[in-house]
């Protein structure tokens, strides 16, 4: 056996000893979910486990470029959520928050100096969904106590494991420094969900140097139901999330409608409107209309109303054009009404395209130094979600380097984005194998 066959036999022996730890660590993040902007405990969590292992970690405002976050919950928010958690006093004891994580600046970023060489940056996002979990007891993480104690608030899509996968890669990597010969950059982002983080943090400037950059989701089989491991993704979805906010005028709604402006009624003009946006010819597109409030009562013409929207395109010109047109339509309808509205981007991620030989030297690795696990006959799937890491891979790519978005292929209770979602914990294993073999294979 030679010396690089025993490297990868050192990993797989590694990941064998913390799969426990793995499973704790990702059942512990599901029980304590923070949505976007709000992980303070995750954070907390991260950066001292990776100062503990030797990585220099950047926490706070270093990490996110503050004028490009999106998507931003409000100070009472933020507040409320730092409430949640010094109410929980053995929480508190526990972690160590820094003021600006409390002030609501979260993610992390670890860095693993290894000498000359290049810098490889893997990417894990750490936020959750507004979702209340299931409760009953055909629900795993109900049955064996590890369901979310936040209500209404949910890891249903999976980041409790990549940052499990995160924080067990850095493990396997800190104990093997001596053979690596570069940089390991780990970036544990805040705000995926809305695509609202990743945008601030590569205009913090933290990949301008990497040459290789790797991004993964746990995820169902695609037509290869048998892969353990997808290498490679393209066309995903470029994407614009916004938040419409219509002003107009209250009144009487008996004695003097006339005198009111019915914002109520301009989002849902905009509503209808948005949905007759004729389709692009060039590719798919996408809109939908995922909530209205508006109004006080029956009797009284409303003056405010909010909606929430996103667009997609299949790529970056088809989204600008459904994002102009949406824009458009929600302009026309305040206006149809006497009102006016406020348009505000909440998020963004552009289209991207995993690089073909990356992808084809993460498929030769696993191939040939695990056999036990099966990489997918289709290397790159077509990916019809929308993912925010698509900027940093953009970032990587025009500079040079190279950049791919895996899959980690796992049995799901229920889909993702649901209230039963759920997987299986072998996943946690498959995903730090995969990530401390690329890191060795790239900085030998």
């Amino acid at each position: 056996m030679d010396n690089s066959e025993n490297k990868y036999r050192e990993i797989l022996y590694k990941v064998d000893r913390i799969e426990k730890e793995l499973i704790n660590l990702r059942r512990d993040f599901h029980a304590h979910p923070e949505t976007g902007w709000l992980e303070m405990r995750t954070s907390a969590i991260i950066a001292e486990t990776l100062s503990s292992l030797g990585y220099e970690v950047v926490t706070g405002k270093a990490v996110c470029k503050e004028e490009m976050r999106m998507g931003v919950p409000s100070e009472k928010q933020t507040r409320e959520h730092l409430d949640i958690l010094k109410n929980k006093s053995e929480e508190v004891k526990r972690i160590h928050l820094t003021k600006e994580m409390e002030e609501g600046h979260t993610g992390v970023i670890g860095i693993l100096h290894c000498g000359e060489g290049p810098e490889v940056t893997f990417r894990f996002d750490i936020d959750a969904l507004p979702l209340q979990e299931d409760a009953s007891l055909s629900h795993r993480p109900c049955k064996e106590g590890f369901a979310s104690q936040y209500e209404g608030v949910m890891h249903a899509c999976g980041h409790d494991c990549h940052a499990a996968i995160g924080l067990g890669t850095a493990k396997i990597l800190s104990e093997m420094k001596k053979q690596l010969h570069g940089t390991v950059k780990l970036i544990f982002q805040p705000a995926e969900e809305g695509t609202r983080g990743a945008y601030s943090i590569v205009k913090a400037g933290h990949l301008d140097h990497t040459n290789y950059f790797v991004g993964a989701h746990v995820s169902s089989a695609y037509d290869d139901k048998e892969a353990d491991l997808i290498p490679g993704s393209y066309g995903a979805l470029a994407t614009t999330k916004y938040t419409v906010n219509f002003l107009g005028q209250s009144a009487h709604a008996g004695r003097s409608p006339e005198e009111g402006k019915n914002a109520v009624l301009a989002a849902a003009h905009a509503a209808v409107g948005l949905s007759g946006i004729a389709r692009h010819s060039e590719g798919m597109s996408r809109i939908n209309v995922g909530s209205i409030h508006g109004g006080t009562g029956r009797n009284i013409v409303a003056d405010k109303a909010i909606l929430t929207m996103e667009v997609r395109g299949e790529t970056t010109k088809i989204n600008e054009y459904m994002s102009r047109r949406a824009c458009e339509v929600c302009q026309g309808a305040a206006i149809m009404e006497g009102c006016t509205c406020q348009i505000i981007k909440e998020g963004y991620a552009p289209s991207q395209t995993s690089d073909e030989e990356l992808v084809e030297r993460i498929a030769g690795i696993i191939t040939k130094e695990y056999p036990e696990y099966k990489v997918s006959d289709i290397l790159q799937v077509k990916n019809l979600d929308s993912e925010d890491a698509g900027f940093m891979m953009n970032h990587v790519q025009e500079h040079g380097g190279q950049a791919t978005y895996m899959r980690f292929v796992t049995k799901m209770e229920s889909p993702q984005h649901t209230t039963a979602f759920d997987i299986d914990e072998s996943v946690l294993k498959k995903g730090v194998v995969t990530f401390s073999s690329i890191a060795v294979n790239l900085l030998s």
